[in-house]
């Protein structure tokens, strides 16, 4: 109950102090008061209160107001003592409360009133003698947290801060953290936008405010009482006793620089796209995460012991450090990479419990340099259970840290601390705080930015410490890129065999800008390895004899290499099947110039000798002496080529630089120098001659399929890192002088390349303004699943892939089990490539060296059978007929291995391609009857199997039941050959395997050169495998026959005749209602006209729409053109768009 002096506002009387019920107030000398207004006239008067207190009037005392027994806040209390009372029925009580009196603080109309009501609220407890009891007895505590000796701007060296029951109390944890933030300059905070994740009752962010002057701090809690409390915190610092603002040296209050918000970690901020520069985190250790802790709906209201629980954050976060009870940080960190500025820092507390290798790994994997700042030790609470570290450390040989005491100074294991602690012992643990800021900020954020959509399971796997800074330099940039393709693109594009067009325009750039080479993405051929480019260069032209550097023999077929004839008149016993001998020479100039001249070779292939690399003179020399001999010269630079932005001089590419690379001469250069993957190779060749670049550019579609796209990004993305700060075009193009010397008459491409390369269906080259949709190529380019996108990106992101992990064999095994029921035993091989067409050749190659004949159906996959025909195979087409859907059977197979010597049959199954019709059982076991009768090697091509769609009255394989009833010639063997990443839409990966047994093995290794599958592609292969069995692909397959139905439908609307296909991913029809019809086109100035057959249907197409498929060439069957189904969505209705739009030119 308040009695008033008449004329007196409240804010002219000011409180001084309380003594036995007498209450002493002072007038200010500025008041318009009259004391004669009071019972007295004394300078110091007292009068009657109605519990006969006595209240004197005093004047300039300094201290604010009322009594406060008698003080309130209007409209909610009417004294202290009534909020008292509140506050300690129960701590939901004092909390409502202090709600109340929250909602006055922010209102700027009760603003005053209710800071100096809290004012009398806190000297009241101090009087009272009840500030230490007061969390006990009225459910919260005010206490003044002393920050330094030196003042701050406010001139004050304390925070006045009260807590509740339900969030965290400033204690060691949080001091310590302060004083980890202490160490670093006072510039750290300055006009920075800094997040306090955890912020409990918001003392931390409060004080940055005070001490550092931050543009803004955001003080963040999941906790909304915490919130609500330091809110209340924040209007007690920043204004005075008074209730007045208080303003720093800016002019600038507390509330202008601290906000309170509640929190998932940093949600607030990412939600409201904050970008912050400094975040600091004293964030508890989670020792025995409860999985259901945050099953509860989350509200101010809940029960303060699941609000405290809240606050210590007690669920699992889903990481592999929850183990060690920092998964909670962990989430901190991620999510602060994603919010954070590129130069921003992280700063976080960390009990050392784990060790601090493992607290310092936390920051490492994640790609943040990390800087210990502080480290103390605090003694370990009594009421904290460790005996889930100890179950820990019994399956793990990790040892957590903990000290006997305070003085300890010899680490213990949790088992150790917990006995030592069961038996009255004091346990403690380091306490450490830690700064951290990105290595590669742009690269870092877009890695975690991939893996926050959808790919959060893999993360664990990530790892971005480097112990060599140039090893991360070169990771962390492509993983980014890496990161970047998976989450942009929805699909792997489709990148001509002659190499990614970005890739070859890179080593194009990187040649211009370091070596000043004026050469075009046009003068650059892809090869998968320097051994490939060297074995295709030697097989496009077939020498007699050529001279190998001996260092680059390695990986050449060794009927080569033990071929005794150099003339052309040599013994047919002595020599190898396709006419190539290999001498191997030393690759000193010298030396080399000198076996050029007395043996004449017509191929060279010779690297520079160190001592000579660095000028041309050697290079000249060897290009003037074989230019004289007529040999062509292939120049290998890779031993001095660096990918690097101070690279070495190679006297090659001086010579490049001024004049034009003659006609009978290419470079090879294979990459193999890279800091992480040693393994990982991919190799390019330079020409300047057009026929010679076209004729290797094709070899690599015609032997190999294609180069692995995996490893041109990896190369691409090390090529744009070093081109990326460059100014472009900073120099004209170097005028360079050709070389007008005679040459005597080169080797030319051998008869059997130049018959494929004349007839052939190769892909089409496209130019930078063409918009070609590919129906002709044997790839999916379907959506890549996210599973196969977590597979590939784990693959890279791990350090340290053991051998187990990559190896494919067992899933292999048990795919072909399943799949195909085919069981191996120990005697079997298993051989990886790239693509299945490489095992292929290699296959062909034992043919021949047999002197066998390669049977194969019409009908069959037309990029196999150009490839033996490139091989100069003896090949044997085994006829078809459209009445079976060009399946071969008993009799017309029969008809051709009843001549054939040392057969060798080919046949494509389950799924034919290109029909994409299926072979049942019944009909491969007919099939295989007939081989093991005249003693045929088979082999069984299941690299365009697993597609299907339908299996209707298709029950699947059993070779091993087909195989265990044949009795035939003992040279009766199977090999299966297939593709593992057709099975899944994974467009980019490729992986090829073969199952051989022993009568295969001699005769194919005879020919290595095979590029084998990165152990990333294995390790992803492997993942898949897996998935694999959980998922048998059904919504694929659902997609194909809906693919399949649409363009059947189109087709035949169109005049088509199309062969009903059953699974793969072609189809095969004749354009019967074109057949003869007079075609006109006229594009860009040219006219093309034709007469329509099976022969020019594909070309015609081409020129009139844009869409490519195969002819008739490529299917082997007589007017048939092939179509494939599996590309990406908008593709594919446009590829049916445009078989309209020709019907409708036509017509």
């Amino acid at each position: 109950m308040w009695t008033f002096l008449p004329n007196i506002s409240l804010l002219q009387i000011y409180f001084i102090s309380v003594h036995r019920h007498t209450f002493y107030i002072k007038i200010p000398r500025t008041s318009s008061i009259a004391l004669s207004q009071f019972p007295t006239v004394s300078q110091s008067l007292s009068f009657s209160l109605p519990q006969k207190k006595n209240t004197r009037i005093l004047r300039n005392t300094p201290h604010p107001i009322r009594s406060p027994s008698m003080a309130a806040v209007k409209g909610l209390y009417g004294s202290l003592d009534e909020f008292l009372r509140q506050c300690s029925q129960s701590g939901d009580s004092a909390y409502s409360a202090f709600r109340s009196l929250l909602e006055r603080l922010e209102n700027p109309e009760t603003r005053t009133e209710a800071r100096v009501f809290f004012t009398h609220l806190q000297k009241k407890l101090e009087t009272d003698g009840a500030s230490e009891h007061c969390l006990d007895t009225y459910h919260f505590q005010i206490q003044d947290i002393y920050l330094e000796r030196n003042e701050g701007y406010q001139k004050k060296k304390k925070l006045t801060m009260m807590v509740i029951p339900s969030i965290f109390m400033p204690e060691d944890w949080s001091f310590t953290f302060y004083e980890g933030l202490n160490r670093h300059p006072d510039s750290i905070f300055k006009d920075r936008t800094v997040a306090e994740l955890g912020c409990g009752n918001g003392w931390i962010s409060i004080a940055i405010a005070e001490k550092w002057s931050p543009l803004k701090v955001y003080g963040l809690d999941i906790n909304p009482r915490a919130v609500k409390i330091s809110w209340i915190n924040l209007y007690l610092n920043a204004l005075d006793e008074d209730g007045q603002l208080v303003y720093d040296h800016e002019k600038k209050t507390l509330l202008d620089r601290v906000e309170f918000y509640e929190s998932d970690l940093l949600s607030y901020c990412r939600d409201n796209n904050i970008e912050l520069e400094r975040i600091v985190g004293c964030i508890p250790q989670i020792l025995n995460p409860n999985p259901d802790a945050m099953s509860k709906l989350i509200t101010e209201n809940a029960s303060e012991e699941f609000l405290h629980s809240l606050s210590n954050y007690c669920a699992l976060q889903g990481f592999v450090e929850d183990q060690f009870g920092l998964g909670l940080i962990a989430r901190a960190v991620e999510e602060g990479i994603d919010v954070i500025k590129p130069m921003g820092i992280m700063i976080f507390n960390m009990g050392g419990r784990p060790g601090q290798g493992v607290c310092k790994r936390l920051f490492e994997r994640r790609g943040l340099r990390v800087n210990q700042l502080w480290q103390t030790k605090i003694l370990q609470a009594s009421d904290t259970d460790i005996s889930a570290l100890v179950e820990i450390e019994k399956n793990n040989p990790h040892r957590f840290e903990f000290f006997m005491g305070l003085v300890g100074d010899q680490p213990i294991c949790a088992r150790t601390a917990w006995a030592f602690g069961k038996a009255g012992g004091r346990i403690s643990h380091a306490l450490s705080v830690y700064s951290c800021q990105l290595r590669h900020p742009n690269q870092v954020k877009k890695i975690f930015d991939f893996l926050k959509n959808g790919f959060q399971d893999i993360s664990n796997s990530l790892d971005l410490s480097f112990l060599d800074e140039s090893v991360a330099d070169e990771k962390i940039p492509f993983l980014a890129y890496l990161a970047g393709i998976l989450k942009d693109s929805s699909r792997f594009p489709y990148e001509p065999p002659t190499g990614s067009k970005r890739f070859r325009d890179l080593i194009a750039g990187f040649m211009k800008t370091y070596h000043h080479v004026p050469i075009s993405a046009d003068n650059v051929a892809i090869f998968p390895s320097r051994a490939t480019a060297i074995e295709n260069a030697l097989r496009l032209f077939s020498p007699r004899l050529a001279i190998v550097d001996e260092h680059l023999t390695r990986h050449l077929p060794k009927q080569w290499l033990t071929s005794l004839v150099i003339e052309q008149k040599g013994d047919a016993k002595t020599s190898s099947k396709d006419g190539i001998t290999v001498i191997e020479a030393p690759c000193q100039s010298d030396l080399m110039i000198e076996l050029i001249k007395k043996l004449r070779p017509q191929v060279v292939v010779t690297g520079i000798a160190q001592f000579e690399a660095v000028t041309s003179s050697a290079f000249e020399h060897l290009l003037r002496t074989t230019r004289e001999i007529g040999s062509r010269l292939f120049i290998d630079i890779s031993d001095q080529f660096e990918l690097s932005s101070l690279p070495s001089s190679i006297g090659v590419l001086k010579y490049l630089a001024r004049t034009p690379l003659p006609s009978h001469a290419a470079i090879i250069c294979g990459l193999l120098r890279n800091q992480v993957y040693t393994d990982l190779e991919v190799a390019f060749v330079i020409s300047e001659e057009q026929t010679i670049f076209d004729g290797l550019s094709k070899s690599v579609e015609i032997l190999q399929g294609n180069t692995a796209l995996i490893s041109q990004y990896y190369y691409g993305c090390l090529f744009n890192e070093l081109l990326s700060f460059k100014l472009p075009d900073r120099h004209p193009p170097t005028e360079r002088e050709a070389e007008n010397a005679k040459s005597s008459e080169m080797i030319g491409f051998s008869t059997s390349a130049i018959s494929v390369l004349n007839n052939a269906e190769l892909a089409i080259k496209e130019t930078d303004t063409s918009s070609l949709i590919h129906m002709d190529v044997d790839q999916i380019f379907l959506p890549t699943p996210t599973a196969v996108k977590a597979a590939i990106f784990e693959s890279f992101a791990r350090q340290n892939v053991t051998e187990s992990e990559c190896d494919i064999t067992p899933s292999v095994k048990q795919l072909i089990k399943t799949a195909y029921g085919f069981s191996v035993d120990h005697t079997a091989e298993f051989i990886y490539a790239d693509f299945p067409l490489a095992l292929f050749n290699k296959l062909v190659l034992c043919c021949i060296e047999e002197q066998g004949t390669l049977c194969i159906p019409t009908g069959s996959n037309g990029n196999y059978t150009a490839a033996a025909r490139f091989l100069n195979a003896n090949i044997v087409s085994i006829p078809t007929c459209p009445e079976t859907g060009f399946k071969l059977t008993e009799n017309q197979l029969s008809g051709v291995l009843e001549t054939a010597t040392k057969p060798w049959v080919y046949i494509s199954g389950p799924t034919i391609n290109p029909t994409g019709l299926l072979y049942s059982n019944e009909e491969m076991k007919s099939l295989l009857k007939i081989c093991a009768k005249y003693g045929a090697r088979v082999i069984i091509d299941t690299s365009f199997s697993g597609v299907e769609f339908n299996l209707k009255g298709w029950e699947g394989w059993n070779l091993d039941g087909s195989l265990a009833e044949l009795k035939g010639n003992s040279s009766f063997c199977v090999c299966l050959l297939g593709g593992l990443f057709f099975k899944m839409p994974t467009g980019g990966l490729a992986c090829g395997f073969l199952v051989i047994n022993q009568r295969f093995l001699d005769a194919f290794y005879g020919f290595s050169g095979l590029n084998k599958p990165h152990s990333t592609i294995r390790y992803t292969a492997k993942k898949l495998l897996d998935l694999r069995e959980q998922n048998d692909g059904v919504q694929q397959g659902k997609l194909l026959a809906n693919r399949f139905k649409r363009l059947k439908e189109t087709l035949e609307s169109c005049g088509w005749e199309v062969i009903e296909a059953h699974g793969g991913v072609s189809v095969i029809a004749k354009p019967s209602a074109y057949l003869g019809k007079s075609f006109k086109i006229e594009t860009n100035g040219s006219k093309w006209e034709a007469k329509l057959n099976d022969t020019n249907i594909r070309e015609t197409m081409l020129r009139a729409t844009g869409l490519c498929i195969n002819g008739a060439s490529w299917t082997g069957i007589p007017g048939y053109c092939r179509f494939t189904l599996a590309l990406e969505d908008a593709d594919f209705d446009r590829a049916l768009d445009c078989i309209v739009k020709f019907n409708q030119i036509v017509k």
